[in-house]
């Protein structure tokens, strides 16, 4: 399993950047995708998880209503669209999968990076005031 993600860059607060997920060597869609992000300093924490066998997504309460997750299960990718950026959002971005799951709940998971499969390297957001 291999991800990519792309899309980073630097913004203006209340901008918007789109992230990709380039997702290979997944046999079946029983599986989930999520964005991390980490700053400096600060712990790993899971912003999006999206299920790619039926779409579910979880949000972490300070990006609900500004970003959102999609999936383009025929491309493999997944997508983290993030609009009204504010200089806290600043950070490096990971996508990851998850193919053991055992939780009904990805919600779980999302709170928990340790979880996680298979990462792919970060690309960096920077959101200026």
């Amino acid at each position: 399993v291999q991800l990519q993600a792309s899309g980073g860059g630097l913004v203006q607060a209340g901008g918007s950047l789109r992230l990709s997920c380039a997702a290979s060597g997944f046999t079946s869609n029983d599986y989930a995708i999520g964005w991390f992000r980490q700053a400096p300093g600060k712990a790993r924490e899971g912003v999006s998880v999206i299920s790619m066998t039926d779409g579910t997504t979880y949000y972490m309460d300070s990006v609900k209503g500004r970003f959102t997750t999609t999936s383009d299960n025929a491309k493999n990718s997944v997508y983290l669209q993030m609009n009204s950026l504010k200089p806290d959002d600043t950070a490096v971005y990971y996508c990851a999968a998850l193919t053991s799951i055992r939780a009904v709940d990805l919600e779980h998971y999302r709170r928990r990076p340790s979880l996680w499969d298979y990462w792919g390297k970060g690309t960096q957001v920077t959101v200026s005031s």
